[in-house]
């Protein structure tokens, strides 16, 4: 019997949540889905999935414990200090500037990069590399990146093992 992935989708926007989910779903994967960072901290916590496909920039929401802001920067961070690194593969994608976000990104520990409007083939490729490579608790993976919808300077490879992630 073969152990299906858990992907956590956190996006603000519902289409897009909607869309990405129906896509893992028939690639057979479990989807866990977050509107905002305090459902992503929860989904965490409670899911532990395999890989989370993070949206960087969304509305400021309501935080647990004392209404803390959470963007997706904040998420990794709070990952890194919950396990002492980020062991849970993340994969960014923003609808923002790439050259503001991509080596913030990468910088804090996102295995991947992508940009809105994003290819699906190419992020449903990523994703089968990243869970293939890596079981839940591995160290960070290589990556590629993005496929021709993200400007040139996100499209470094489409071979895995030549990544500039460390």
């Amino acid at each position: 019997m073969m152990i299906r992935k858990k992907i956590l989708l956190v996006d603000d926007d519902r289409v897009i949540l909607k869309a990405l989910s129906i896509k893992l779903k028939a690639k057979n994967y479990d989807v866990v889905t977050a509107v905002d960072g305090s459902e992503a901290v929860k989904a965490v916590r409670k899911e532990k999935p395999d890989l989370i496909l993070l949206d960087i920039s969304f509305p400021p929401d309501v935080g647990a414990g004392g209404g803390v802001p959470w963007d997706g920067f904040r998420i990794v961070e709070w990952l890194m200090r919950l396990n002492g690194e980020v062991a849970t593969p993340i994969i960014v994608i923003t609808g923002g500037d790439p050259a503001k976000y991509e080596e913030r990104a990468r910088a804090i520990g996102a295995t991947a990069f992508f940009h809105k409007p994003i290819n699906h083939d190419s992020l449903l490729t990523m994703i089968k590399t990243i869970l293939e490579k890596a079981p839940a608790t591995s160290d960070q993976i290589e990556s590629q990146d993005d496929a021709p919808a993200a400007p040139p300077q996100t499209n470094k490879s489409a071979d895995p093992s030549k990544s500039s992630i460390s």
